[in-house]
């Protein structure tokens, strides 16, 4: 052998050692947790995964301090069922995981490969926060973190998935991304521990109850999926990727057609009596493909559900009302979840597919104290903004503000069709009636019986779809059993559908 490939020889022996001390971490502090690559391995498509950063190392804080190579975060891509996409874990087991500089700037750095090859980027998260011994360092790159997931925001998905603490400065990040998986009994989101919160304000709480996975699932809605363990959070992501474009210049996958599912009879749902509830869930099974439907936050304002779904082998996402929680009314929680999942949809180019079953909004001091005029209005300006191809099927009950919000011709729906159940009016019967002949009840010998007349003739006119369907506000009355047919056809037909906006920076949306 040559000298010079003698040399060669030793530094391939010499890179072979480098990168083996790069790639051993210690074992996970948790019972049951995976180590950082072990879920990305786990995450990715077997073999896929390229590191980026590897021989980055911890910053200098004075002589003797350790400088372990990766600094607490693994970052690189690979590919899900083929499609690229970008990935970051933090390691728990260097320094907690909390972010330093170099750590920060791995980071920062993947982000802006995410968003110069237009792929998604997905989070593993599981830090300690910023690290105190690094100073301001470790906060500026926090901020430098969240510009960028702004500057990706409506650009490409963004997925956080929390599985181990997410403190402080940490929680930003998470909560500025599209989604949120978290995994129950192991995951824990808040800015402020429960410790200091004792401290500051004597109120005690235990992390789980502050911030743990249920808490943010269906309290606060800091978090749109709940899993069972870290295996179940990591399949969360892959099955959510599967509906979402790689950014939003692209096309969200296609599959071929799925079959229509088992179940009920859609013309024996809807039940004789107003007030009696239904499972909205049983329609939405029936029309979408194999009855398949992966619900985001669906712990959280139950009376509204918001879904992604699949129609003839297309993305869409579903927005109903939910007649067995709350009768399907639109409060503060509700609005502002569906506004949400609205303008993820319309930043993609995922069509939206709208059921309406709604008494209207939710009335009462405490929602008025707490804005439901300005918070409501997060959804009517949700569905008058998005330009995606929109398909509205009116149920039951289209009442007085909730009609017009939940995906109506007059906020830019494209085809709206109704079941010969849809009452589209005002208000229901009974309150009409009430109102508009009052004094003659008051005057009338037997206002029970004149009640019952008076509340039948209101049912028979404007409690039918038929006058919202003369003035074009409904293009079709539809038998139940024919909606995954008219829904098909209605979407297949928008397509192409093209809706140029005003020019301007952006809308000012009512925070």
């Amino acid at each position: 052998m040559t000298p010079a490939a003698d040399r060669t020889a030793g530094r391939i022996a010499d890179l072979a050692h480098r990168r083996a001390q790069a790639v051993v971490t210690a074992a996970p502090r948790r019972r049951g947790a995976l180590g950082a690559r072990e879920r990305i391995e786990r995450l990715l498509d077997a073999g896929s995964f390229a590191e980026t950063g590897v021989f980055v190392r911890a910053r200098a804080l004075g002589d003797g301090a350790q400088r372990p190579y990766g600094d607490g975060v693994v970052t690189g891509y690979g590919t899900v069922d083929g499609r690229p996409v970008c990935v970051f874990a933090q390691d728990s087991a260097v320094f907690g995981g909390s972010m330093g500089e170099a750590f920060g700037e791995k980071t920062v750095a993947l982000m802006d490969l995410a968003l110069k090859t237009g792929c998604p980027i997905v989070g593993l998260n599981d830090s300690g926060g910023a690290r105190i011994q690094e100073g301001v360092n470790s906060l500026a790159l926090y901020a430098e973190l969240v510009r960028r997931n702004v500057k990706a925001s409506g650009v490409i998905p963004q997925i956080s998935v929390i599985l181990g603490p997410c403190a402080g400065g940490a929680a930003y990040s998470p909560a500025i991304t599209d989604f949120t998986v978290m995994v129950d009994g192991a995951s824990h989101m808040f800015v402020t521990g429960p410790d200091v919160i004792e401290a500051v304000t004597g109120e005690r709480a235990t992390a789980e109850e502050l911030g743990g996975a249920r808490t943010s699932n269906s309290v606060n809605g800091n978090a749109h999926f709940l899993a069972a363990d870290e295996g179940d959070a990591l399949d969360t992501v892959r099955d959510l990727l599967s509906y979402l474009p790689a950014n939003n210049l692209e096309r969200p996958p296609e599959y071929a057609p799925g079959s229509v599912a088992a179940g009920a009879p859609l013309d024996e749902v809807v039940p004789d009596r107003l007030g009696q509830a239904y499972d909205m869930r049983d329609i939405l099974h029936a029309v979408v493909d194999d009855g398949e439907l992966l619900y985001v936050q669906e712990l959280f304002a139950p009376n509204i559900i918001c879904a992604l779904a699949r129609v003839e082998g297309a993305s869409v996402g579903v927005v109903a009302n939910q007649p067995l929680h709350s009768a399907g009314v639109l409060d503060i929680d509700a609005s502002e979840k569906a506004a949400r999942f609205v303008r993820f949809c319309d930043a993609f180019g995922i069509p939206l597919l709208t059921f309406a079953d709604v008494p209207g909004y939710l009335s009462g001091v405490h929602q008025e104290r707490r804005g439901i005029i300005r918070r409501g209005a997060k959804l009517l300006y949700a569905y008058a903004e998005a330009t995606v191809p929109k398909v509205t099927v009116v149920v039951r009950k289209a009442y007085g503000g909730g009609y017009a919000v939940m995906g109506s011709k007059h906020l830019g729906a494209d085809l709206n069709l109704a079941w010969p159940t849809a009452r589209i009016a005002v208000m229901g019967a009974e309150g009409a009636v009430g109102v508009l002949h009052r004094r003659e009840l008051a005057a009338a010998a037997d206002p029970e019986a004149l009640r019952a007349d008076l509340v039948a003739a209101y049912e028979a006119t404007h409690g039918t779809p038929y006058l919202a369907a003369e003035r074009g506000y409904v293009d079709d009355v539809i038998a139940p059993r024919d909606t995954r047919v008219h829904v098909s056809r209605a979407l297949r037909a928008l397509r192409g559908k093209r809706a140029p906006m005003p020019e301007r920076r952006h809308g000012n949306i009512p925070l």
